[in-house]
């Protein structure tokens, strides 16, 4: 292969990867893998991190791919480069999620979301509702929907009777999902100790102990209430939706929900996912119905102030997700 002399250096394509992989990802599997090309980076489904129970369809994996593959764009920008995305360019190889094609921008330009993307967070607490705490204003909520519009995606910011609905649709997903023993079983097994690089965090004092628990015994009730309340109580709940349900629409929601996250952790806020209602078969109908135009419902999310930082999840060094090119 003949070297393109303005071409990214191979150093600076490791550290879009670098960047990629801060991305969040269903049970923190990081189901992606970077192929690395003169001046291009192909971004490719590691479906050996797939979840066949929760996710069958490999929906939140190309979701989660998606969030990868907007923080590469953005860390291109960063360094002086304008990416151009091909999605799904090959139709005979479906785990070829996304190429990126790399040049010089023109204007030197650069954009910086290092900072947000260092410091985004997912949380499955509560948010801060502390005295010194400011309400989210409608503008704010408004900018974060108006984040993904570009993708092709809508946010529809969920209020009122709407938010008792879902937080409803939430508890009985958390019923239903607690009550498979399979599912809990997929859940324990990516419960690890910190220094695994990957999945749930669980203390190694007592990871053994939590993962036997949550495989053994049906803890949908207890966690149907709690996730109820998180819900009903956030500041801003989002759900993300699409005209069309495929993988390409799928990338397109983690392209989308990749920059609103990044959008609101500079505005001081961070995120939880209550996905349960677009998990669950049987309630993705359902919660379709309270989304304008019956668009199919991707991502339930819900945002507020942390009253403190929490501790960045493990990430995979980039070494074990760039993949030697093929042929």
């Amino acid at each position: 292969m003949v070297e393109r002399s303005d071409a990214a250096p191979v150093e600076v394509l490791e550290e879009l990867v670098a960047a990629a992989v801060l991305a969040p990802s269903s049970h923190n599997t990081q189901p992606w893998l970077f192929e690395l090309h003169d001046g291009e980076v192909d971004l490719h489904a590691d479906r050996i991190r797939s979840l066949p129970v929760n996710d069958p369809d490999d929906r939140e994996l190309t979701i989660s791919c998606g969030c990868a593959l907007r923080n590469l764009e953005l860390a291109a920008g960063e360094h002086g480069l304008t990416p151009t995305v091909s999605v799904l360019p090959d139709d005979g190889w479906p785990d070829l999620l996304a190429r990126v094609r790399l040049e010089p921008s023109p204007d030197g330009m650069r954009s910086d979301w290092a900072s947000a993307r260092r410091t985004r967070r997912t949380t499955r607490g509560p948010f801060d509702d502390g005295p010194e705490t400011d309400p989210v204003d409608d503008g704010t909520a408004g900018d974060l929907a108006a984040s993904v519009e570009a993708f092709g995606v809508t946010a529809h910011l969920v209020e009122g009777e709407e938010r008792d609905l879902l937080a409803d649709l939430v508890a009985e997903g958390d019923r239903v999902q607690f009550a498979d023993p399979h599912w809990r079983r997929e859940l324990a097994s990516w419960m690890h100790p910190r220094r695994h690089g990957e999945g749930l965090v669980v203390p190694e004092v007592v990871g053994l102990a939590t993962r036997a628990v949550v495989s053994a015994f049906d803890l949908g009730r207890s966690t149907a209430s709690k996730d109820h309340d998180l819900l009903a109580d956030a500041p801003v709940v989002v759900v993300l939706a699409t005209d069309h349900d495929d993988a390409a629409a799928w990338l397109d929601t983690g392209r989308a929900l990749q920059q609103l996250l990044l959008l609101a952790t500079s505005y001081g806020m961070q995120a939880g996912y209550l996905n349960q209602p677009c998990q669950v078969a049987s309630l993705r109908g359902r919660l379709q119905q309270l989304v304008p135009d019956r668009r199919y419902p991707q991502v339930v999310l819900r945002l507020g102030p942390l009253a403190e930082q929490l501790p960045a999840t493990p990430r995979r060094d980039v070494d074990d997700v760039v993949i030697t090119p093929t042929a």
